[in-house]
């Protein structure tokens, strides 16, 4: 850094100005803020509103903390001036939140440098105070409203930046809901949403269903979109190894269910299959995984069995309602001898028996209560199948500690 250039003369200004000249400038701070004020609303026609508005009492009371600040840097280069750029730097978030332009409050910055020079340096001379002092003071004044502008230009980018953000966020929850919809009703065009999410249409996707957090942060390639008591993510299938990586890092201590991945039209199918499992898990018939996420895909058959349970207990009455006699214990174990027989036709007693982890004497009895029971419907392909529905049915109920037998009020022949 050069001596004498703009960092050092900065630095060194306030001390060159006399601190006598706090004391001049506070008794005429309100005289000179009205004449600011005054100045600013007769060439900004933007900063014409009456005084007692809300706008008014604001624009007063920056005019006056500026001027207060002066004479506090004049007085003490050293005070404390952490608040004071707050106060500038919410006067910037404030200009944009009203809709004033940028160089409009820069304007507004300039007059008001230009009507405090004036007056500063008039009260100096009344003073009495040398010509360095004079010119000292020019350059104080285009220092601090330098510093003061610059953090309401900070403000104001900052204001910009995060409404930004909120459009874009609101841009791409809208586009993840269009998404989402089974019957799509319309509207703008897929293509023009994406854009303005910033979210290139894939091909396919995957959705992810789970709990929302505080602070959920995901790559920008997910599309985020919370739903009360549900947080849905959409991934593309052009990133999706990466992407779910990232999201099971970040939900490795919640429950969550990816779907499967499905044509880009059908995304809600997706989201349905995560919704039909995640219903499973709470009800304990699908057990989470390790890292606490459970793929959809392996569990549709499970998703197909129980979601139409009345139907399915019709089905039990029409093909095991022979076993209902028996006892609970004794039921229950010709119901494991039955699926194990039907899920590989043809099984000899032995085998039965090494499915079932018992004897084959016991396998090759249970056989035989079996075809008692049965008969010839157990060579019966069509049998064989509602029997195998029903009997993985009464499975996930057992699992999940529910009543597996209920009261029907239609018997089916």
């Amino acid at each position: 850094m050069q001596p004498g250039g703009p960092a050092e003369r900065s630095a060194n200004a306030w001390p060159r100005i006399p601190r006598q000249f706090a004391a001049v400038l506070r008794p005429r701070i309100d005289v000179i803020g009205r004449e600011m004020i005054e100045t600013i609303a007769r060439e900004l026609p933007d900063y014409r509103k009456p005084a007692d508005s809300p706008f008014g009492h604001d624009f007063t009371s920056a005019v006056k903390r500026a001027l207060h600040d002066f004479a506090d840097l004049v007085e003490d280069p050293r005070s404390p001036r952490a608040d004071n750029a707050l106060f500038f730097r919410g006067l910037g978030e404030t200009e944009y939140r009203n809709g004033r332009s940028l160089d409009l409050l820069q304007a507004a910055y300039r007059i008001g440098a230009r009507v405090g020079c004036r007056c500063y340096i008039q009260l100096a001379r009344d003073a009495g105070l040398s010509t360095e002092t004079v010119l000292v003071l020019s350059e104080a004044v285009l220092i601090h409203i330098n510093a003061l502008a610059n953090e309401s230009v900070k403000g104001y980018a900052a204001a910009r930046e995060h409404n930004d953000d909120n459009r874009l966020g609101q841009d791409r929850r809208a586009l993840a809901e269009r998404l989402l919809e089974r019957r799509p009703t319309g509207g703008a065009p897929l293509s023009g949403l994406a854009a303005r999410a910033q979210w290139p249409l894939p091909a396919a996707v995957a959705c992810v269903l789970t709990t929302p957090a505080e602070q959920d942060a995901f790559d920008r390639d997910v599309l985020v979109l919370p739903r009360g008591p549900e947080l849905v993510l959409v991934l593309p299938d052009t990133a999706i190894d990466d992407s779910l990586a990232a999201v099971r890092a970040r939900l490795r201590e919640r429950q969550a269910v990816l779907g499967p991945t499905v044509p880009l039209a059908e995304a809600w199918l997706s989201l349905h299959c995560a919704r039909s499992v995640n219903r499973l898990v709470r009800r304990k018939m699908v057990q989470a995984s390790g890292d606490g996420m459970v793929s959809a895909a392996d569990h549709l058959s499970e998703v197909m069995l129980t979601g139409n349970e009345p139907l399915g207990r019709l089905l039990a009455q029409r093909t095991v309602s022979c076993l209902t006699d028996l006892s609970r214990g004794k039921a229950t174990r010709l119901e494991e001898t039955l699926d194990a027989l039907l899920s590989s036709w043809g099984r000899t007693a032995p085998e039965v028996a090494e499915a079932l982890g018992v004897h084959p004497q016991t396998a090759r009895n249970r056989m035989r209560q079996l075809e008692s029971l049965l008969g010839d419907r157990l060579s019966d392909p069509s049998f064989r199948l509602e029997a195998q529905v029903v009997l993985r049915l009464r499975a996930l109920l057992r699992t999940a500690g529910e009543p597996v037998d209920r009261d029907v009020p239609t018997r089916v022949p």
